[in-house]
């Protein structure tokens, strides 16, 4: 399945700057509406302004609405995403969660979306690793390697000049010369 309004964001492991990254991009095209998405394979407990979307066997998905908290989900929505939504899963249930997620989102919406194992699936109209020195918890990426993709590095978001992303015609486009 091809989704060119859908950026993925992988990264190296825990801290390389997926969120930051996803923030940043929400931030920069915040006039666009973006989507964001947030994906995890961790059944952790629910909290307060998740409202349930769908609750099914291996998987939940809900619409973030608390600004006021310090999760990935609430920081997309601090950044200026117009909607958030966020999903529990098991590996075999993860393109069910997204399509649901996509029923909410019209093809030419902007979506940022953290979620590394999605790729295994999806072929979005851009994919992001995050690279960093900072990375705890290493994860092996490099079958995400050879896929096409760019690479950011968490240092780089230091600064506060715009990425070199743009969206039109309903597509995610890298114009740097390493994209």
């Amino acid at each position: 399945m091809i989704f060119p309004n859908l950026l993925i964001i992988s990264g190296t492991g825990n801290k390389s700057g997926k969120t930051s990254v996803a923030c940043r991009i929400i931030e920069q095209f915040r006039q666009l509406k973006v989507v964001g998405i947030k994906i995890t394979p961790h059944f952790h407990e629910t909290t307060d302004g998740l409202v349930t979307i769908v609750e099914e066997k291996g998987y939940s998905v809900f619409e973030e609405t608390n600004r006021d908290i310090l999760k990935d989900s609430s920081r997309m929505l601090q950044a200026g995403a117009a909607r958030v939504f966020f999903a529990k899963v098991n590996d075999n249930t993860l393109t069910d969660a997204f399509t649901e997620i996509m029923e909410h989102v019209s093809c030419n919406t902007p979506v940022v979306c953290e979620s590394p194992a999605l790729r295994n699936y999806i072929e979005p109209g851009l994919f992001l690793i995050m690279i960093s020195k900072n990375d705890n918890k290493q994860k092996e990426i490099g079958h995400y390697l050879r896929l096409p993709h760019i690479k950011f590095n968490l240092d780089y978001l230091s600064g506060n000049e715009a990425l070199p992303l743009s969206f039109g015609n309903g597509k995610w486009i890298c114009w740097h010369y390493g994209c």
